[in-house]
């Protein structure tokens, strides 16, 4: 999670129930060029539906979350 945050992107826990990139507060020029490090961070760290539970609660516990 940390170098998806390191990116600039928004990552939140929706309630307990998943999470979600955003990215609204990037530039356009930002966007396009965090897009391919995104990927590369997609494809080093693989699957991780098998974590979602922890994926979320770590992001809760660092007050990045939206409850629904």
């Amino acid at each position: 999670m940390q170098a998806v945050i390191g990116t600039g992107c928004d990552i939140c826990a929706v309630g307990h129930v998943g999470y979600i990139l955003g990215d609204v507060d990037l530039t356009p020029r930002d966007r396009e060029a965090t897009e391919p490090r995104l990927q590369e961070i997609d494809e080093m760290f693989g699957e991780r539906d098998h974590l979602k539970p922890e994926i979320i609660a770590y992001l809760r516990s660092i007050c990045r979350y939206i409850e629904i």
